[in-house]
């Protein structure tokens, strides 16, 4: 029961970093700081949970409990008529799955699980997250079926920036999430000391 409220409430946290179509023409901008929160969201929780329990698998788990809640979220959302694509939200499996993969390869190591653990999930989840950008409906198209009149100034959309961040969005998610990564991976060791 424990872990099933830590995993809700980090989804709560984590739940609108990759809601892209409310960023419409930030969305490109926008995609590394969104890839490194719902990394270190992921890898504390997760690490957390994987040192202890003991038991390789439990980062998986952690990352399916978010998955589901936040299907159940978006779905609330969608009847209520925002345009989610309901595809966009398991992208922490497959980070949790290599976090319990060196957990599991390395015996129990902690130490290994905060280097290693930390620099797989901090480069693969901007990867795996740009399944989110991917999926969302074309954010031009989509800003003008769903105007926001009640967006604050500094969130009112602009010009996309194509080519900030040397037009690799994901190569400078996944560089400074491996540095991250390792930092909050000894963050959720350290919970349990």
């Amino acid at each position: 029961l424990f872990i099933v409220v830590v995993a809700v409430n980090s989804t709560l946290l984590t739940i609108n970093a990759g809601d892209y179509i409310f960023y419409t023409d930030w969305a490109w901008t926008s995609y590394t700081v969104f890839s490194i929160s719902q990394t270190l969201m992921l890898i504390v929780g997760a690490t957390y949970y994987l040192t202890f329990t003991g038991v390789p698998g439990t980062a998986t788990y952690y990352a399916l409990i978010m998955t589901v809640y936040t299907w159940i979220a978006k779905a609330a959302w969608f009847s209520l008529g925002y345009p989610y694509d309901f595809i966009v939200t398991p992208v922490w499996l497959p980070s949790a799955m290599l976090l319990d993969l060196v957990y599991w390869a390395t015996k129990k190591n902690k130490h290994s699980l905060i280097l290693f653990g930390g620099v797989l999930v901090g480069m693969s989840l901007p990867l795996f997250n740009m399944v989110n950008l991917i999926t969302v409906a074309d954010p031009l198209e989509t800003a003008f079926k769903y105007p926001r009149p009640t967006l604050p100034p500094y969130m009112t959309p602009i010009e996309p920036q194509v080519g900030k961040f040397y037009n690799s969005p994901v190569a400078l998610g996944a560089g400074a999430g491996a540095v991250l990564g390792c930092t909050f991976a000894a963050l959720g060791c350290k919970l349990n000391i």
